[in-house]
């Protein structure tokens, strides 16, 4: 059983104008279409804070192996 969404005016008139600027029949599909584009934004900072979580992890092993590198760095004799 659906639960009724009590919409305020200002918000239905922010509906109604987006219906008739993308030729949408139904307030409901705005709805809908909004609710997709939240979701897909919050999929996007999910992965973004993965992102983050890998590259710091992978910092800490490509520093060690830069110094390495850099014991026998040409630059460092000169």
């Amino acid at each position: 059983m659906s639960k009724l969404l009590t919409i305020q005016d200002k918000d239905r008139e922010r509906i109604e104008h987006l219906m008739k600027d993308f030729q949408i029949k139904k307030q409901i599909d705005v709805v809908r279409a909004g609710l997709d584009l939240l979701e897909k934004e919050a999929m996007r900072l999910k992965k973004i804070k993965r992102w983050k979580q890998a590259a710091k992890a992978v910092v800490e092993n490509s520093k060690s192996i830069n110094k390495e590198f850099q014991k026998r760095s040409r630059l460092k004799k000169i």
